[in-house]
């Protein structure tokens, strides 16, 4: 039997990147969401802006963030 600091589940400190990367995104997301519901006088939702924020804009913040990070 494995102990505790054996086990193979991760423990919670390990996800902590992967946490903070995901939360990041998601506020770009509702940043940009914010931005274009001003824009239509009304609130677009969240899917909307999501797969507008994907499709337009994802791929240049990632590369900025890569970039950002490893300087």
């Amino acid at each position: 039997m494995k102990s505790a600091s054996e086990s193979d589940d991760p423990q919670p400190f390990e996800f902590s990147t992967f946490i903070r990367e995901i939360t990041e995104e998601r506020n770009e997301i509702l940043r940009f969401k914010w931005l274009e519901s001003e824009k239509a006088h009304q609130d677009i939702g969240f899917e909307k802006a999501l797969l507008r924020w994907v499709l337009q804009h994802r791929s240049a913040w990632l590369d900025q963030r890569r970039r950002n990070h490893s300087a």
